[in-house]
Order: structure tokens, then C-alpha cells, then sequence
């Protein structure tokens, strides 16, 4: 049967404006790479060079950042999601447009910590119709529960206002062995009070109808990239795992694990954790301090930053000021004299204070 993995990012990411007005999240950078790059990685390392994009909101942006797919060693398909009907639609769009045989879906808004190769090899050494990844959360309530008794998952609940017992939440990957069964259980559903089909009703049929529905809990960290702080959280996450590297130039003082890329300057002062990406330039009056992730192409002169993330092509001046807990758009200027800030500024903006 052919091999097919489906990336889902059709959706708005309302929680992460003015960001995502722009710049869907799946392509902000982290550590010189979009979070969809990671995943397409992620899926051609396991054999699935087959891939098939479901896109909505600024579907043209992943056309441009990704095209075919050949720079990444895979095919791309992409699949319009024209109206935002839920998980499980998305699906459908997929397999309605030439994704069959065993789907390995991803949310293109989530990250595992420690990678994809241990559920797939799961999935398929189970002979499972149906796997699923579950998590401990502290708000299981933002997520579909999973009950399960004696190893196995009875149950599906999608966002209880009460969740069940030592609950554990399902995180964005779903992995299905036949295109088939999935198209069957679509066919039986409708839509939830909130308007969308939902991936929890889409497994629970499998359930119901006596399947092999497999599960792992991820043995790591796992984010769900919904609001400024989830990304910067996932940052600080990946800042923790990463190995110091240093292939630009350096002038100034550099601490810690840091990675400097080819092209970037350093005059300043920078402590690890942290990222400087190609063609940055850090001034001889900057201090970066830890967890902070500067992209391609951006300068920051005077002032310090603490875990924060600059995006490609950004501009700060920043004097005596202090940047802390923020995300700076692409593109965008900042220009302060003094104090402390936390900002979350979408592409292109400008700030701009002398008090």
C-alpha cells in the first residue's frame, strides 16, 4: 500500500495576531528553519517522501516557501480546505485528492521533542488500524481526552469541560493503515456543536466498530504552537537540546551554547542559549542574554534581550531599553531609548519611543 504523510495548516492561528495575519505560524522560523520544514524532515527521514498539504488561510505563502517539495527530497501535493470544518474534514479533503493507502497525518502547528520515528515504528510494528499520541497536560480541557483501561483506549472526548480522571490529552499526530476505513468513518459523521468534524468522533468510530486502535505517550516534551507564548516556550525547548556552533564572526564575547551562522557579526555580547542566524548583526553595545533566537538578516544595536525571537529582516535600536518575553515580526523597526518591554509585533509594524 502506498505511504502518505498529510500536514494540516489550513488554519487562521486568531490566537497568534497580529503574527499570523502575515505569516502562517507552520512557517515562523525557529533556529533558522519553519516548524513545517522540521515535520517534512521529520516524515522523509521514516520513508514518506509523499506528501499532502492541506492548506486555507494564506495557502499561497506554502507554495512559495515549500513548492514541489524537491529542494526537501519529497513530493508535494497541496489540498485546499476552503472552508474550516475541522480536523477530520481536513483529512477527507486529502484522501479526496489522491492521499490513499496508510496516512500519517501531522498538525503543522506541533512539535515532539523527541521526533516522529518511535510512534511510526509503533504504528506499524502494532499492525494497528489506527495510533494515536497522548500527553499529560495541564489543561487537558483545551484538548481531546483520551480514557483508556486495561491498555486500551475505550473513549475519545473532544475538549470536556470536565475531563475524565488522570486524563491524557492527544496531541496532533494521527496515524491511519487504510485510507479506506478512514473515508467509512467520515461518511457516518456530523458536524459538532461547534460546527467542525472532529478527529476524536472520526477515531472513535474505530473504537466502536472493534479496530486495533494503538497509543504511545510521548517519552518527551510536546508543543502545540496556539498563542505567542506556546512559541516562545518552544523555543526555550529547543534552545535546551541544541549543540553550540560557531561559523560566522565573532568580535565581541560569546558565552554558553550558542549557534552563530555563517555570515552573521557579533560585537556585542551574546550568552547561551541562544541563535544568531545568517547575516545578523549583533552591535558592539548589545547584550543578548539567554534564550533569545535572532533570524536571517536582522540588527540589533544597543540594549539587551532575554528570551525572545527576532525574525528575519527586523531592525531594533534600542539604546539603554531591554526587550524581554517578545517576538518581533519580520521586517518590523523598533526604536527605544530606555526602560523594559515585552512586544509581540506583527511583520512590517514600527515602534518607535525617545521617553
Amino acid at each position: 500500500m502506498p505511504i502518505n504523510g498529510i500536514i494540516l495548516v489550513a488554519g487562521e492561528g486568531t490566537r497568534l495576531r497580529p503574527l499570523t495575519y502575515t505569516l502562517p505560524k507552520p512557517l515562523i522560523p525557529i533556529m533558522g528553519k519553519p516548524l513545517i520544514t522540521r515535520i517534512i524532515e521529520g516524515l522523509m527521514s521514516n520513508g514518506i517522501s509523499n506528501i499532502h498539504v492541506v492548506i486555507g488561510h494564506l495557502g499561497f505563502l506554502f507554495k512559495q516557501a515549500l513548492g514541489d517539495g524537491s529542494s526537501l527530497g519529497v513530493s508535494i501535493r497541496y489540498v485546499e480546505q476552503r472552508e474550516r470544518l475541522g480536523i477530520a474534514h481536513a483529512i477527507h479533503r486529502a484522501i479526496e485528492e489522491g492521499a490513499d493507502g496508510e496516512l500519517i497525518v501531522h498538525l503543522g502547528d506541533n512539535y515532539f521533542g523527541e521526533g516522529l520515528d518511535r510512534f511510526i515504528r509503533e504504528f506499524r510494528e502494532g499492525d494497528y488500524d489506527v495510533y494515536i499520541v497522548l500527553t499529560k497536560h495541564k489543561d487537558p480541557t483545551r484538548f481531546g481526552n483520551a480514557v483508556i483501561k486495561d491498555g486500551k483506549v475505550i473513549r475519545l472526548i473532544e475538549k470536556p469541560r470536565e475531563p475524565p480522571p488522570n486524563s491524557l490529552v492527544m496531541t496532533g499526530i494521527y496515524m491511519f493503515r487504510d485510507s479506506r476505513d478512514v473515508e467509512r468513518a467520515f461518511s457516518t459523521l456530523k458536524p459538532s456543536a461547534r460546527g467542525e468534524y472532529e478527529i476524536t468522533d472520526l477515531i472513535q468510530w474505530f473504537i466502536d466498530n472493534g479496530r486495533r486502535v494503538g497509543y504511545s505517550v510521548t517519552n518527551s516534551w510536546w508543543k502545540d504552537m496556539g498563542t505567542p507564548q506556546d512559541i516562545l516556550d518552544l523555543l526555550y525547548l529547543m534552545l535546551d537540546e541544541a549543540k553550540p556552533r560557531i561559523e560566522g564572526e565573532v568580535r565581541g564575547e560569546v558565552n554558553g551554547r550558542v549557534i552563530i551562522e555563517r555570515g552573521a557579526v557579533i560585537e556585542g555580547r551574546v550568552h547561551g542559549p541562544a541563535y544568531i542566524g545568517r547575516g545578523s548583526v549583533i552591535g558592539k553595545d548589545t547584550v543578548i542574554e539567554h534564550y533569545v533566537d535572532v533570524e536571517s538578516n536582522a540588527s540589533i544595536n544597543g540594549g539587551s534581550l532575554s528570551r525572545s525571537l527576532i525574525l528575519n529582516d527586523a531592525s531594533l535600536e534600542l539604546s539603554r531599553a531591554r526587550l524581554i518575553d517578545s517576538i518581533i515580526g519580520p521586517r518590523s523597526r523598533v526604536r527605544l531609548s530606555s526602560g523594559n518591554y515585552s512586544l509581540i509585533l506583527g511583520e512590517g509594524n514600527s515602534i518607535i519611543s525617545t521617553a
